[in-house]
């Protein structure tokens, strides 16, 4: 049984260890070891996750499997891109999913979850980054109907980078 709920400040900790792991889990050999491990104490430390929990325009989902913690989301709404001409716009931040908790189908029940979220707000559609290795999530978002309409650096570090698609799904 799968549940979601908004996650608050009070879910600091939670959040920062799924978000070290499925980062480790997905992305953990795509650069130097050293590289990871800085890149991933600096943007799943609770301080960080505190700014961004606290700022109203990121919205953060928790989901659980069977009462146990599965991962999380993070959509922004109204979050312009250079690339997309439509105005309304969210941005799928993160879609995290714990591996133990693969071929359950609960990404994609998290992932519908975000979707209409964005629709209810009236929003015209929905774009993201992902790690061009990734083929499972690369994967996911084709069969979802995401379309490739650009490439992004993206940093792990001042000597690494990872090639990412920019993908946008319109409503």
């Amino acid at each position: 049984m799968a549940s979601i709920i908004k996650a608050t400040t009070d879910n600091l900790a939670l959040i920062a260890d799924i978000g070290k792991r499925t980062f480790m889990e997905s992305h953990g050999h795509s650069a130097p070891p050293e590289d990871i491990a800085r890149y991933v104490n600096e943007k799943f430390s609770e301080e960080v996750l505190k700014a961004e929990l606290s700022n109203a325009h990121n919205i953060f989902h928790l989901l659980y499997h069977d009462q146990r913690p599965a991962g999380y989301s993070k959509i922004i709404l109204n979050s312009p891109h250079p690339d997309i001409t439509l105005k309304n716009v969210t941005k799928l931040e993160r879609l995290y999913l714990l591996k133990d908790f693969y071929n359950l189908k609960l990404g994609h029940e998290l992932y519908q979850f975000n979707v209409e979220l964005s629709r209810k707000n009236n929003q015209a559609g929905i774009w993201l980054y992902v790690w061009k290795e990734n083929h499972r999530a690369v994967d996911f978002y084709m069969r979802a109907g995401f379309e490739p309409i650009g490439s992004f650096d993206f940093q792990i570090s001042a000597t690494h980078s990872n090639p990412n698609h920019h993908m946008f799904l319109r409503y």
